[in-house]
């Protein structure tokens, strides 16, 4: 990934194209248009296109629904009772995680509240959170409502960690400081895998190692690792981590969550949570008796029976993961969003209009590059979308911007940066 060995050339992107052995996949997704044109899509880290095949997935389900109805539950291919089963191979290789610590369920927040009431049980002594500042506001409404849950205040737990003066990302030797720092008082780390705005991936193996040295829980909202980044979860003995479907995993507006919880935790129905007829033992389910024992693995967290349409989207583009390969995935996104910083780079030069805030070593983020504008503010997105390019605005000032592997191209790179250096003239 020299950038040295980088043009800014319409042949070049198309002489990269042809040497991808993951090209082809971009024909099994719809692309919205802008203006009657197909738009140049990068906001995977908002919501993930569609795969062309999810119709014919929920069309399945739907005839199974109208021909078999409650049968349905027992009888045909993939019998809902069990349907949560399929998406486990594809969701432990993403997640690099064993199949009974994987399970598809509920939406990103619930599932954070719910493995928050078995892995935040603070004490006297350990109380305290860490957490990135400037966290998704989903996990600081979570952070704060379930400190205040316990009856604590949330400006004496949670410490916020912030970048240096003058720098827009956290150095892991910070974190893994503030760790230490306050190891006798702290009860958990509950980070982001990548950081929202910044686009920074955190180093989830060193902080979790961390935590657990001085005895505390690590656990990580994966809304914009899962499908980006190469996670290990289960190795790096994460002791829990959730995540949503809809961005990087390409599953639909909304669509479920799932849940990593270590197989260490397998086998303990000690551990206090909130339960539900579905995360009950499935053997003695049936019988409708009082007295909950929990189902091994992250199936015990379950609460409710599975969604059946939304998990038949979400299958069809794991089985899109599984074809492609995470490790093969990774190494393009390495690639493409590096050609995306040279022409950024090149184009923007010393205009002083934008800069990346994303980390520059690939290690450190995933395929997103969030450009932080100093002169035009809104107006240079908006201009941006005018000509095609859909990305995304994060107030106050930054532009979000994510080529997939899975579908974008680095034609469609080129084209973005043809575009960037019409829309500088206006704002150098």
């Amino acid at each position: 990934m020299n950038p040295n060995t980088f043009e800014y050339s319409e042949s070049f992107a198309r002489e990269m194209d042809a040497k991808d052995k993951l090209a082809h996949f971009r024909t099994r997704f719809h692309f919205p248009k802008v203006e009657g044109k197909e738009a140049i899509y990068f906001c995977g880290n908002s919501l993930g296109l569609q795969p062309k095949s999810v119709k014919d997935y929920l069309g399945k389900e739907l005839s199974n629904w109208a021909d078999l109805a409650v049968d349905g539950h027992f009888h045909g291919e993939d019998a809902w009772y069990h349907i949560r089963k399929k998406s486990k191979p594809a969701l432990a290789e993403i997640l690099g995680a064993q199949e009974h610590e994987v399970v598809a369920m509920n939406n990103l927040s619930v599932n954070l509240h719910l493995l928050m009431v078995s892995f935040y049980r603070p004490t006297k002594e350990r109380y305290k959170i860490i957490v990135e500042a400037g966290a998704f506001p989903s996990d600081q409404y979570m952070l704060e409502t379930q400190i205040k849950f316990h009856g604590l205040n949330p400006e004496n737990v949670l410490l916020e960690l912030s970048p240096r003066t003058g720098e827009h990302t956290l150095r892991t030797e910070d974190i893994l400081a503030e760790i230490r720092i306050h190891g006798d008082s702290l009860a958990m780390v509950n980070m982001s895998g990548i950081q929202y705005y910044t686009g920074q991936l955190f180093d989830l193996k060193a902080i979790t190692a961390a935590a657990h040295e001085v005895g505390a829980m690590a656990g990580f909202d994966l809304a914009h690792a899962a499908g980006n980044a190469v996670l290990k979860l289960h190795d790096w003995e994460v002791d829990f981590a959730t995540w949503c479907s809809y961005k990087y995993l390409n599953s639909g507006p909304g669509n479920v969550s799932g849940i990593f919880v270590h197989e260490r935790y397998a086998e303990r129905p000690d551990l206090p949570r909130f339960a539900g007829w579905w995360g009950h033992d499935e053997g003695e389910r049936f019988r409708m008796e009082k007295g909950f024992v929990p189902m091994h693995g992250a199936d015990g967290w379950q609460l409710a029976n599975s969604n059946v349409l939304a998990l038949a989207a979400h299958q069809a583009s794991l089985d899109i993961f599984q074809e492609a390969g995470m490790e093969n995935l990774r190494a393009k996104s390495e690639r493409l969003t590096a050609y995306l910083e040279f022409l950024i780079e090149h184009i923007s030069g010393n205009s002083g209009v934008l800069e990346i805030i994303t980390p520059k070593n690939p290690a450190e983020r995933g395929c997103q590059l969030s450009l932080l504008i100093h002169r035009g503010g809104k107006a240079v997105f908006d201009e941006f979308y005018k000509h095609g390019v859909v990305g995304d605005w994060r107030n106050p000032n930054v532009i979000r911007l994510a080529p997939t592997p899975l579908y974008n191209s680095y034609l469609d790179v080129f084209r973005f940066a043809t575009i960037l250096e019409q829309s500088l003239e206006k704002f150098a």
